[in-house]
Parts: C-alpha cells; sequence; structure tokens
C-alpha cells in the first residue's frame, strides 16, 4: 500500500509540470485576448518545462512586467498593455 501511494504521489509530481500553466491559456481567452491560442504565445517551446523555456517577445513582456512590479506571479492582465505583435 504504501509503495502505491508513493508510485501515485510521483506520478502527479511529474505530470504537473508539463500541464502546470495550460489553464493560463484558456484564461487569457477569457479576459479577450484571443491572439492567445497555446503556450506559444508567450514561449519559444511547444510544450515548455518550467525553469527551462525560453520566452517569446510576449512572453518576456510579461516576465518584465511581473519584476517591474515585484509580483509573486504574472498577471495575464497585464497583457492589455503589451504592445507586441
Amino acid at each position: 500500500m504504501r509503495i502505491a501511494t508513493l508510485v501515485a504521489a510521483a506520478a502527479l509530481i511529474l505530470a504537473v509540470p508539463a500541464q502546470a500553466k495550460l489553464p493560463w491559456v484558456k484564461k487569457a481567452q477569457e479576459l479577450g485576448f484571443a491572439e492567445v491560442k497555446s503556450c506559444q504565445a508567450c514561449h519559444v517551446d511547444k510544450m515548455p518545462k518550467k525553469g527551462a523555456s525560453e520566452g517569446s517577445e510576449r512572453g518576456k513582456f510579461l516576465l518584465a512586467q511581473k519584476t517591474a512590479k515585484k509580483a509573486a506571479e504574472v498577471d495575464l492582465n497585464w497583457l492589455k498593455d503589451y504592445k507586441g505583435k
């Protein structure tokens, strides 16, 4: 029983990074940013891995905003100020 619990916990931990921010695409669309259709709206990689993916122009903008605002998380509402492509 204990091994099964550990295996299940490990599977969850390994699965989360691959899809952890996918809800951000949906949220961005709900906020009216229809041009955000996939992770590549903010990342160079099709399936970005946490900490290993280079940001696109939009992604770099959001990270700069996060730093400038000393925020703990990126706020997708900042996209209203994005003037890039």
